[in-house]
């Protein structure tokens, strides 16, 4: 037990060290190729060898839905719940839970680590929008962690497009027989923000752009939300004030005294305390409250087992206030060293606040996301909230 520990902890700092080449732009040969060769799925992705596509009128399919009882109802301790049904929804798209190489894509095992991740996922962060609004989120077919470092870009456009394809199918499913003409938020984290992407200009920006509160698209790290992709849409632009609506907002958070994340395009940087989209620092008093993560994630990388570790997600802790300052520069948002905090265990091994994008502004996002349905529901003559 002891070796595979050990074993486990050597891969993940590997994996670690990676990444954080990746994202800087270098050592991208010997030791990426060595390490795929290692602990990449074998062989080239095949969608015959998938499971079946999810069919979304089975509840089974969704980890997110209003009147069932999951971990996107969890509150805050002190914070007041909403009562009943809203007047809004959310469509939330979870991020990389899969982070195993038995496969290309998640074999959706609901009695797996990963399936304890997306639990994570919901209590962490689609819960911060249930202040406003009904919550759905979709299980998918997502793309392991490893199909980013895939060396084909055919390849991993493949990986990729495969996971999203349920998520396109999800949304339309959601959209025939759940939204009943209520307006949405788009949310989503990571993985599930590169999907977004592709969601808001091929599905949303045409057909159901009005019905569209806002997108929280955070944490793309290393894809970006370019202003590109934004003029690229007619309808869909950057939120640039805190009630502005059918617009999108997304921040990558490092620790202050890191560099600015290495991307293709600059990315947009929305600052989360001030929801503006410049380089003014934002004082921590205007933090209305960070949340320490429930529980943590099974960070255990590659091969080995994805069997459940029994994780219990029981409540959200008090938010507290005033934590950490923040402020965009060149496409990324730096905060306040987490080093010594209780939010020091979501801090991963390449230095970056990734896990922490919505921790740290847990209630500014929970009461942002009000502040625009509220604004939509005036806006189109309906009562608040």
């Amino acid at each position: 037990m002891k070796a595979i520990k050990v074993t486990t902890l050597v891969l993940a700092i590997l994996l670690a060290v990676l990444f954080g080449l990746y994202y800087s732009g270098y050592g991208g040969g010997l030791a990426m190729q060595a390490f795929l060769a290692y602990n990449s799925p074998s062989g080239n992705f095949d969608p015959a060898e998938t499971v079946p596509t999810p069919d979304y009128a089975d509840v089974a399919n969704w980890s997110a839905l209003p009147g069932s009882d999951d971990l996107a109802d969890l509150v805050p301790e002190s914070v007041v719940p909403a009562n009943g049904e809203q007047q809004v929804d959310t469509f939330f798209i979870h991020p990389t839970a899969y982070l195993k190489s038995a496969s290309w894509i998640s074999p959706m095992d609901p009695d797996s680590a990963t399936e304890e991740n997306i639990h994570w996922m919901m209590a962490n962060q689609a819960s911060a929008f249930n202040g406003c609004c009904n919550v759905y989120a979709p299980r998918y077919r997502e793309a392991t962690i490893f199909s980013y470092f895939v060396g084909s870009e055919k390849e991993r456009e493949a990986i990729m497009s495969f996971a999203y394809d349920d998520v396109r199918r999800a949304f339309e499913y959601y959209m025939a027989h759940y939204n009943q003409g209520r307006p949405f938020i788009i949310a989503a984290h990571s993985q599930g923000t590169h999907h977004s992407l592709r969601l808001l200009k091929e599905v949303i920006d045409g057909q159901w752009h009005d019905q569209m509160v806002a997108a929280y698209l955070i944490g793309g790290i290393v894809v970006p939300v370019p202003h590109s992709w934004l003029d690229s849409m007619p309808n869909i632009g950057a939120c640039e004030a805190e009630d502005d609506l059918g617009c999108v907002v997304h921040w990558d958070t490092m620790p202050e005294g890191a560099d600015p994340m290495v991307r293709s395009q600059q990315s947009l940087c929305t600052n989360p305390l001030s929801w503006r989209v410049d380089e003014e620092r934002a004082d921590a008093a205007l933090n209305q409250g960070a949340v320490i993560p429930e529980e943590t994630l099974n960070n255990s990388f590659g091969r080995g087992s994805d069997e459940p570790t029994g994780k219990v997600f029981a409540a959200l802790s008090a938010p507290v206030a005033g934590h950490t300052w923040a402020q965009c520069r060149d496409g990324t948002l730096f905060a306040g060293s987490q080093q010594g905090t209780p939010f020091e265990a979501m801090i991963d091994m390449t230095g970056t606040y990734h896990g922490l994008d919505y921790a740290l502004f847990y209630m500014n996002i929970r009461n942002n996301a009000i502040t625009r349905a509220n604004r939509y529901l005036a806006v189109n003559g309906q009562t608040a909230l």
